[in-house]
């Protein structure tokens, strides 16, 4: 584990992407295969099972050390990490000496720790503390990570997928392929993965593509181009997937890698119609079949996680997808085709399913519809009618493009909506964590209610500058009013404009409102608390379809 342990310190020093995807390149032609496949899955996020909570982590060192809890906690606020704080104050336990323990990360993930986890409480203290006598104090924190489920390292996929190209000599989009729909650690999944091209091999059937992304826009780049050369759709606020029809069964991916199959039955029939080696890129919607409009995010969030929805829910929240390419025909990849290409060709095969299933403008599958564009100046005007659709925004789309893997600046653009925006006052606040934790960095804000008092209206956690944070910060210290455990509740006097991408009703809010993805944009000096906005302003804002529409 110290070769991971290495790399892992490397990735956290290096500076930019050629040394890191150097780092991982130079790690992964060294590793045994089965370490490189937990070392795999760990980088990517895919591994976060928790085997110990941190609280029985700190209660045993608490035991050991006899250190009071208040003065934990104090190292904890500095700290911010229950791994790190307890890596930190292992001198304090008076380990005794004991025979370096250097497994290799496979066995640690696959047989150490799991039987670590399944000890006795009294048993499973003393073989904590044999290993954290045993290991050197870069792998203890290592350790403390991989045990509570809190491990994370900061390093983007396709650096890791770039590394792995490097030393299979494949292709990244290869590699970025046989990496979708999951990736379970074993010797023979590492082998797997890197192994050459075969002709003729072929894939899992379950497996999805790739998602091809798009950039923000730069509208410097468009001047030059023809409209007449770019697909403009709505960009519609759902969950983007791959409806997979093959080998007589369905897969309903996320762009998460999730397969969703089971919270989404109506799709599942839908895709029995679909002709075998079929698959769909789209947006998962609920959007009832003679809605002009899809009902919102808020419903399709009921339907997310259900994997047994019940009547009532599948009556009152009906999911449709909305395709807006066609990545494979008859098992045929279509990918290398200009969009143009399989723009017609997912027409066809949506005019040819039965009037119930698909109509470009109704049933549970939905062709997303082209928008007529024939100069750039119309573009913003285009914009502006996003929300009276039940879109954020509009995607541009080159007629040539083929379907590429990750974000290719230049050939797909999004152009959304600028967010709503409401002055709010600062309620509460609390510490943060990782190097902030001694500072407070989350925010609780309330807008007015029609008696007088303000009411919490939303929480953010980013959108200031490190000088600001320190700022309000000392200002939160000499101004907090009460305390409720990690909290501060602070005087009611300092404005700040949140911005957010849009508003729904709720019940388990006090508001009655649920905020969508709230930052803060600035810090209004200029204004007092009592020139903020009201929760009026707000339900001002919240775009709700008229009874006829939904």
């Amino acid at each position: 584990m110290q070769t991971f342990a290495d790399l892992i310190q490397q990735l956290e020093r290096s500076p930019g992407t050629r040394s890191r995807v150097g780092a991982l390149a130079a790690y992964f032609q060294a590793a045994d295969p089965a370490d490189g496949a937990w070392a795999l899955a760990l980088l990517l996020g895919k591994r976060r099972r928790r085997l110990i909570t941190g609280r029985r982590l700190r209660q045993i060192a608490l035991e050991r050390s006899g250190l009071p809890e208040w003065l934990f906690d104090a190292c904890h606020a500095q700290v911010g990490d229950s791994a790190e704080t307890i890596a930190l104050l292992l001198p304090q336990l008076a380990l005794p000496a004991a025979p370096p323990l250097d497994l290799p990360l496979a066995g640690w993930m696959e047989t150490r720790l799991p039987a670590l986890a399944a000890l006795e409480a009294e048993a499973q203290a003393e073989a904590v503390l044999a290993i954290w006598a045993a290991l050197p104090d870069g792998q203890c924190f290592l350790f403390n990570k991989l045990l509570t489920g809190g491990f994370r390292v900061g390093v983007a996929g396709g650096l890791v997928t770039r590394a792995l190209a490097q030393v299979s000599g494949l292709e990244e989009a290869e590699l970025a392929h046989r990496l979708m729909g999951g990736f379970e650690p074993s010797l023979e999944a590492m082998k797997a993965l890197l192994a050459p091209l075969e002709d003729g091999a072929a894939a899992p059937i379950s497996r999805p593509y790739p998602f091809c992304l798009a950039s923000p826009l730069e509208a410097d780049r468009l001047a030059a181009s023809d409209p007449a050369g770019w697909q403009v759709e709505w960009k519609w606020d759902g969950i983007r997937g791959q409806l997979i029809r093959r080998g007589g069964q369905t897969f309903l991916w996320s762009r998460g890698e999730e397969l969703i199959n089971g919270s989404f039955p109506e799709l599942e029939e839908l895709a029995a119609l679909l002709a075998p080696g079929t698959v769909l890129d789209g947006e998962l919607t609920v959007w009832p079949a003679q809605a002009p409009q899809p009902a919102g995010f808020g419903p399709l969030q009921r339907r997310l996680g259900r994997q047994k929805p019940g009547a009532a829910l599948l009556r009152e929240c009906p999911a449709a997808f909305v395709a807006y390419d066609l990545l494979e025909r008859g098992g045929e990849d279509l990918r290398p085709e200009p969009l143009k290409h399989r723009r017609a060709a997912l027409e066809a095969l949506v005019q040819g399913l039965p009037e119930a299933a698909a109509t470009p403008a109704a049933g549970l599958l939905r062709l997303s519809p082209v928008l007529p564009l024939l100069r750039w100046e119309d573009l913003e005007p285009l914009r502006q009618q996003a929300r009276s659709v039940g879109a954020e925004g509009l995607m541009l789309k080159s007629l040539a493009s083929t379907y590429g893997v990750g974000r290719r600046r230049g050939l797909w653009w999004k152009h959304k909506l600028e967010p709503m925006e409401l002055d709010a006052v600062l309620l509460y606040a609390q510490a943060g964590s990782g190097r902030r934790a001694n500072l407070h960095t989350d925010y609780t804000f309330g807008l007015w209610d029609g008696d007088g008092h303000l009411v919490t209206f939303a929480k953010a956690y980013s959108g200031l500058d490190d000088g600001e944070i320190n700022e309000l910060d000392r200002w939160i210290r000499r101004h907090t009013t009460e305390r409720f455990g990690p909290v501060r509740a602070v005087e009611p006097l300092q404005v700040f404009t949140l911005s957010f991408e849009g508003l729904q009703r709720s019940r388990r809010h006090r508001s009655g409102l649920a905020v969508r993805f709230p930052r803060i944009l600035r810090w209004r000096r200029d204004r007092t608390a009592q020139s903020a906005d009201t929760l009026t302003h707000a339900l001002a804002l919240l775009d709700e379809p008229s009874p006829a529409q939904r």
